[in-house]
């Protein structure tokens, strides 16, 4: 008979989409154990993605911008005070490891790529293949619950949804057009080709990103020359950017994190993939899920697993040969 956990700890301080991804573990931990105490450690900045989540107790943030070292170091001793029965750590980098090896907890499990992974009490082998990321992080905990793994779920609350209904009262469309790596960004003159397209075939379009995310946003905006489409970028919380997208007709959006806040939220999503390729293990999980990507069969594709800031080649052919009529036939 299996061991009946009283407290998990899952750890990931990696970025947004990651962070999401591992929501999953939370929902099949709680299928599994739905008395146990569930907590999340994650980095500083990404702790408005579990505002109120109702699965867990705590969210634990760790500053890596300041103090990092020493912050590090409180994170261990927070850690090992709440005496886990089990951590999971999703994260495959030696800081993650260090929490882990010294949270004193009874059950240790992570990735052996990790550089700590010695000092686990379990390792599971971590490769790249066809399996999604949701399928590889399951595998960690597939002994204390089942084989089979459940989708990444994001809870925006009343307050989420209020906050977008003013921007809901027609149809409408979101699009993400940037990426924090630029190969994995369909081009800024596709996205207004496109715009100009649409404009007598939706009622409103909603450009979502980071306050980081307005300017280019901005430009996208004015170039199309299209008054259905407004500059959201930076004025919407990760939540009410989920509650936002769950609602549209379609969203639009690169391999980046807005693809993960519409699986996290089952949303209509047509997902575009530049110089990545879906078999990473990345795509959305939508039940109604596009992905789009170049039928041109390049030599250069895929040239890395996350993007460069520059194509390697020069040319961006992975971008810049999908046909903006494979976008439109979306809507």
């Amino acid at each position: 008979m299996p061991p009946r956990f009283q407290s998990f700890l899952i750890i990931q301080t990696a970025f947004i989409g990651d962070v999401i991804l591992a929501t999953g573990l939370i929902e099949k931990l709680h299928q599994h154990y739905p008395e146990a105490k569930i907590d999340f450690l994650l980095r500083k900045g990404n702790e408005g993605l579990l505002t109120e989540h109702p699965i867990l107790r705590t969210v634990l943030i760790w500053n890596k911008k300041e103090s990092k070292i020493p912050n590090l170091f409180k994170i261990v001793n927070q850690v090992r005070s709440n005496r886990y029965d089990c951590v999971i750590n999703v994260h495959r980098f030696a800081s993650s490891g260090l929490i882990t090896a010294f949270s004193g907890s009874k059950l240790k499990i992570g990735f052996d790529k990790n550089p700590l992974s010695f000092a686990f009490t379990k390792t599971v082998k971590h490769q790249i293949s066809d399996l999604h990321e949701v399928q590889r992080n399951q595998k960690l905990i597939a002994e204390i619950t089942d084989i089979n793994y459940a989708k990444p779920k994001l809870y925006p609350n009343e307050r989420d949804f209020e906050k977008v209904k003013q921007f809901q009262s027609q149809p409408y469309i979101c699009i993400a057009p940037t990426s924090v790596w630029f190969t994995k960004q369909f081009p800024a003159e596709k996205w207004i080709e496109f715009l100009k397209s649409v404009r007598n075939k939706v009622d409103k379009i909603y450009l979502l990103g980071a306050p980081s995310d307005h300017s280019i946003c901005e430009s996208i905006r004015l170039a199309a020359a299209n008054e259905k489409v407004i500059n959201l970028a930076g004025k919407l919380s990760f939540l009410e950017s989920a509650a936002l997208i769950k609602n549209a007709t379609m969203s639009f959006v690169n391999d980046s994190a807005p693809m993960h806040l519409a699986s996290a939220t089952n949303a209509p999503v047509t997902a575009i993939f530049c110089s990545t390729v879906p078999s990473f293990g990345f795509g959305p999980l939508s039940d109604r899920s596009i992905i789009i990507e170049t039928k041109e069969k390049l030599d250069c594709r895929p040239c890395g697993l996350h993007g460069f800031k520059a194509c390697p080649k020069g040319h961006f052919k992975c971008a810049y040969s999908i046909p903006n009529e494979s976008l439109i036939k979306q809507l």
